[in-house]
């Protein structure tokens, strides 16, 4: 199994960035998808996640802020990111629910892609 995070960068608040993680190796359309970020000195924390039927959930923190999608087609799943401010800089990561829960914590999740830098200057 592989995820594969991408599109992160450097923006500025204010702008948007699209992250996608391409996987390989599972049944995507099965899975749960997840997004969580770690910011320097902080735990890893839950951004938003997709079920197989396309149920959606986020943080409070980003709700109506991010957006996540999932292409079963093309087993890739992605993160529009909007309106970006500087406490969103972290490490953005995908992970893969084998189950297709409805979860939030990391542990529940039992795939991980290599994470990919988000950073947004003021």
């Amino acid at each position: 199994v592989q995820l594969q995070a991408s599109g992160g960068g450097l923006v500025q608040a204010g702008g948007s960035l699209r992250l996608s993680c391409a996987t390989s190796g599972l049944t995507f359309s099965w899975y749960t998808m997840g997004w969580f970020r770690q910011a320097p000195g902080k735990e890893r924390e839950f951004v938003a996640a997709i079920r197989f039927d396309g149920d959606a959930y986020y943080a409070d923190a980003v709700e109506g802020q991010f957006d996540i999608s999932r292409d079963n087609a093309k087993e890739t799943v992605y993160l529009q990111m909007t309106c970006l401010k500087p406490e969103d800089t972290a490490v953005y990561y995908c992970a893969a629910d084998r189950w297709g829960r409805r979860v939030r914590a990391p542990d529940e999740y039992d795939y991980w892609g290599q994470g990919t830098q988000v950073t947004v200057s003021s």
